[in-house]
């Protein structure tokens, strides 16, 4: 009978935001996988509660060798539990090749949900959450995150990234420059700590205000691409759209109705237009 992974959200911020299973998966746990054991230490010490089984070490110096070991528990009986430094496991952190291969060897996983700060900082960036999308940490190489930039500079939904507080400036400036300096944007430092910070404005005031230096953990939300102009039709092409039509069978008000239609134009334009080629062809008197 196979185990259990468990993947457990861990505080971003405040102690007091630690799910309240967190304490119960720590002491029931067979094995526990940190991926900072002297963090751990801190958090369970906070939470005033003792591992009930083995402490491992689990990062991404070590993620490809110690992942056979925790899969080899688990398909041995054992309950594993995962944390990480902050949030969820697996986002941004180590987590995802030890769930992949559970899930190849038949492990059951389940999580305990916790704090996130994807989705905190999106809550409170004032930008639209109604579709989004996360892009993690940017290259640190400026002529790769450009490229990574151009990829997703008409992206229409709102992004999130996490960035290195010495880096921010650098980020900012390089998102300016592949979004548009008046792209709306939130800097969120430190979500949920004492020194808590939104900083909200166009994409170049933002690299400006990080131009002076920024501290603490870092996520950065950007409002997606608005919505490309349509490209308005010159008379001649409203004409030509309305003349096909015509061959096709349909009757000249319901070809002028669709063609208006589609270009999103009055039906009285695109009337105008017809008359105004039908008086502009050879022989019109």
């Amino acid at each position: 009978m196979t185990g259990l992974l468990v993947l457990a959200g861990t505080p971003i911020g405040d102690v007091e935001d630690a799910p309240p299973r967190l304490a119960r998966e720590l002491a029931e746990a067979d094995l526990v996988a940190a991926e900072d054991t002297r963090r751990l230490r801190r958090l369970t010490q906070a939470l005033g509660v003792v591992p009930g089984g083995r402490v491992v070490s689990y990062f991404e110096g070590n993620e490809v060798s110690r992942t056979p070991e925790l899969v080899e528990a688990l398909t041995g009986g054992a309950r594993v539990l995962l944390v990480t430094d902050a949030g969820m496991p697996s986002v941004s952190d180590p987590g995802y090749r030890l769930v992949a291969a559970a899930v190849a060897a038949g492990v059951r996983v389940t999580a305990v949900p916790g704090p996130s700060a994807v989705l905190t900082a999106l809550a409170m960036s004032g930008l639209p959450v109604d579709r989004f999308c996360f892009e993690g940490f940017l290259p640190r190489k400026a002529g790769e995150r450009a490229g990574r930039l151009r990829e997703v500079a008409a992206e229409p939904r709102t992004m999130v990234f996490f960035e290195a507080p010495h880096r921010l400036a650098e980020a900012l400036a390089a998102m300016a420059e592949a979004f548009g300096g008046d792209r709306p944007a939130a800097v969120c430092r430190e979500l949920t700590k004492t020194y808590e910070e939104v900083r909200r404005g166009p994409l170049e005031e933002l690299a400006e205000w990080a131009a002076a230096g920024v501290r603490g953990e870092i996520t950065v939300v950007v409002a997606g691409a608005p919505p490309a102009a349509p490209t308005r039709l010159e008379p001649a092409e409203l004409a030509r759209l309305v003349t096909v039509r015509e061959e096709a069978g349909e009757r000249r008000k319901e070809a002028i109705a669709a063609v208006a239609a589609q270009a999103g134009l009055p039906k009285r334009e695109v009337f105008d237009a017809v008359v105004a080629a039908k008086h502009a062809a050879p022989g019109a008197g």
